[in-house]
């Protein structure tokens, strides 16, 4: 199997988000959940997605398992990586995405790198690097309350050079919008200036397509899937894609089975959607506090979801409002509080599975990281859209047998994300 285009991304959700991107713009695409065990069969494609969560580990963690999955996609072809970031820019000032950029970059060779989180499909644009989330600055945007990378700066050429050994430049919409050749000057520019990284506007599509275009004549770009979109009309434009398009019609084939959600994303987005399913379905709150304290809370969250899955679908959820999980924070600190929840998300999600159930929503990209962890699932065929970003998923070499997932990040979809996505989950 040879591919024409590779990624890597640093979580699960993000991961489908970039291969829906992908499908629909003409590339037949997989995403693996990690580097693929040499015994996996995987269709044959032209791009893949490999998903890890790096996104919120140590820096030198994230470089490692990112620089072994840049060998694994250029040993089968691929001739341009993209490392998918948020296109919120989560990170800290200690990484992660400076370092994975950079290391990625040296392991090709060196070069300047184009980077953008700019997705206008999904409200996110870049204007002389100062990035907007649905029209309001990063630092102004609910990601200011973010539970793990709180985001407090909306100048990612600032927060990237905290990140980065070497220099961070601009690529802005003025030499975006006078086309390819005009940002390759712009780049050489840079380049001889010492940059190796640039932060690139983007406000329209057409600016993703011309950045997608330079992009691909370099090994490495780093970006949200709005970058993707701009690398696959690239690459169907250049002829080299063989297929006459991407089909997604094999992975909504029925798979019977029970249907449940699970939910730890705190996002404004999520919490809204629980409220709007509850007025459908069966809905249990966990308690972080009691999650936190022991295992009574998954038992008991096991137990009540056991009792009404054969009637319908029914929604775990351990989101919780901005303020409780800052008290949480406070008293057990973020890394011990956000591990406990993605702990008791995933046996609950395991233990559903064992109950029977064969199609799954998860929303929270941590949260979906830990359940198809423990799940085991190799990797996914991605299917038609549920909502921007968010795709069926159909399990490939799943010991479990074939499923349905969708993998939600938390401030993705419309109010009614849950009662759409099981509705196409025939």
């Amino acid at each position: 199997m040879a591919i024409l285009l590779g990624s890597i991304a640093d979580d699960y959700t993000g991961a489908s988000d970039l291969a829906n991107t992908l499908t629909k713009n003409g590339l037949r695409t997989v995403q693996t959940v990690g580097i693929p065990d040499p015994s996996l069969a995987l269709p044959d494609v032209d791009a893949v997605v490999v998903s890890l969560k790096i996104r919120s580990i140590p820096a030198s963690d994230a470089v490692t398992a990112a620089t072994s999955a840049e060998r694994w996609l250029r040993q089968r072809g691929a001739g341009h990586v993209l490392y998918k970031i948020c296109s919120t820019f989560d990170s800290t000032d200690a990484g992660n995405i400076g370092s994975v950029t950079e290391a990625l970059s040296d392991a090709a060779g060196g070069g300047i790198v184009l980077v953008t989180p700019a997705f206008p499909e999904t409200g996110r644009t870049v204007y002389l690097g100062h990035l907007f989330v649905g029209g309001q600055p990063l630092n102004e945007s609910p990601l200011k309350d973010h539970p793990l990378n709180p985001m407090h700066d909306a100048n990612l050429v600032r927060v990237l050079t905290r990140q980065s050994r070497n220099a961070v430049g601009l690529l802005d919409l003025i030499a975006i919008a006078a086309g390819p050749d005009a940002v390759k000057a712009r780049l050489d520019s840079l380049r001889t200036a010492g940059v190796t990284a640039v932060i690139a506007d983007a406000i329209f599509e057409r600016d993703l397509e011309t950045l997608g275009e330079v992009a691909l004549e370099t090994p490495v770009s780093t970006g949200a899937s709005g970058l993707g979109l701009g690398l696959a009309r690239a690459l169907v434009r250049s002829g080299r894609i063989s297929s006459s398009g991407a089909t997604t019609a094999d992975a909504i084939r029925p798979v019977g089975g029970l249907s449940a959600i699970v939910a730890g994303s705190c996002s404004k987005a999520t919490l809204h959607q629980l409220d709007i399913a509850e007025r459908s379905m069966p809905v249990l709150r966990l308690d972080p506090e009691r999650l936190l304290a022991g295992p009574d809370e998954i038992a008991a969250a096991i137990s009540w979801a056991g009792d009404r899955i054969s009637a319908g679908p029914v929604v775990v959820a351990a989101s919780a409002a901005p303020e409780t999980v800052s008290r949480l924070q406070s008293l057990h600190g973020r890394e011990a509080s956000g591990h406990a929840i993605e702990t008791a998300t995933s046996i609950i999600t395991a233990e559903l599975v064992e109950r029977g159930v064969r199609r799954l929503v998860i929303a929270g990209g941590e949260t979906s990281g830990a359940a198809v962890d423990r799940l085991a699932i190799p990797a996914f065929l991605i299917g038609p859209e549920i909502a921007p970003g968010v795709p069926v998923l159909r399990t490939i070499g799943n010991a479990q047998g074939d499923m349905l997932l969708a993998l939600k990040s938390g401030n993705f979809g419309g109010e009614d994300f849950f009662t759409a996505a099981l509705a196409m989950m025939h």
